[in-house]
């Protein structure tokens, strides 16, 4: 039960922020050889770390360089009893800021999945290929209809970062668009304005949303998770809550390493 809650709220502060229209500006968050750590706390217990990895050097996709961007959730302590190791990855464009290619390798008990996805924003189609439990064997390929430059569940996050955050107020909404899980998702994010708070890190002055989540058996009430993103020039989330019908799961940032604005 714990482990597919953990999955539930880490699956969540990724797709919430899978694309949008507007507000979209040059980037200047982020560059090659970022680092982002994270504790996920299951009420006073600590349960999982994730990493959000940029690689040191750009990659080549199709002639076309890219971030390779690598997110990884990992079980902790006791909650190694609900063995959970998976990383989602994605190949972003530098300078349009969409993904060419997604990945996501899942490890949770026995149960594993191997996928990647090419995304053709030309024809408005994703290729969505499964491997077998060893990763080693394609047993499926299927093709999906997308809308144009639609974000994945790692890009879109690294997309959020490059929006004039500064232009919203409080009280106003975004619909986000994402692909994940063959399916294109559309999700309203609420903006509730400006909060400063405190993180293993230090203090910041951050922007507030809550996205819109139909009713579901994980988490209770209308808006039951929040997320904090830092109004500065590195725009990162350092803190998510996630209200859940047995308890909360707390996602906050414990380190960085490689912050294009220091």
């Amino acid at each position: 039960m714990k482990n597919h809650l953990l999955k539930s709220v880490i699956v969540t502060f990724f797709l919430w922020i899978d694309g949008t229209h507007g507000f979209a500006q040059k980037n200047t968050s982020f560059h090659t050889g970022e680092e982002l750590t994270f504790k996920v706390s299951y009420g006073f217990l600590d349960a999982a770390e994730a990493k959000m990895i940029i690689a040191p050097q750009v990659m080549f996709i199709d002639n076309k360089p890219t971030y390779k961007i690598d997110v990884y959730g990992e079980t902790l302590g006791i909650f190694k009893l609900f063995y959970v190791k998976d990383n989602w990855g994605s190949y972003l464009d530098t300078t349009k800021i969409i993904p060419y290619q997604s990945y996501r390798h899942i490890e949770e008990g026995k149960y594993r999945k191997h996928e990647q996805v090419l995304f053709d924003h030309e024809k408005n189609k994703a290729h969505v290929m499964l491997y077998d439990r060893e990763n080693k064997h394609l047993v499926d390929t299927k093709e999906y209809k997308i809308p144009s430059n639609v974000q994945d569940i790692v890009s879109g996050f690294y997309f959020l970062r490059t929006m004039d955050l500064k232009k919203l107020k409080k009280g106003d909404s975004v619909t986000l668009t994402g692909f994940f899980d063959k399916e294109v998702y559309h999700l309203k994010l609420l903006y509730e304005g400006k909060e400063s708070i405190k993180t293993k890190i230090g203090s910041f002055e951050t922007f507030v949303f809550s996205p819109v989540i139909p009713k579901n058996k994980i988490f209770r009430g209308e808006q039951p998770v929040k997320v904090w993103v830092t109004n500065d020039n590195n725009k990162i989330p350092v803190k998510i809550k996630a209200k859940l019908v047995v308890g909360s799961l707390d996602m906050e940032i414990i380190d960085t390493n490689g912050l294009r604005n220091n």
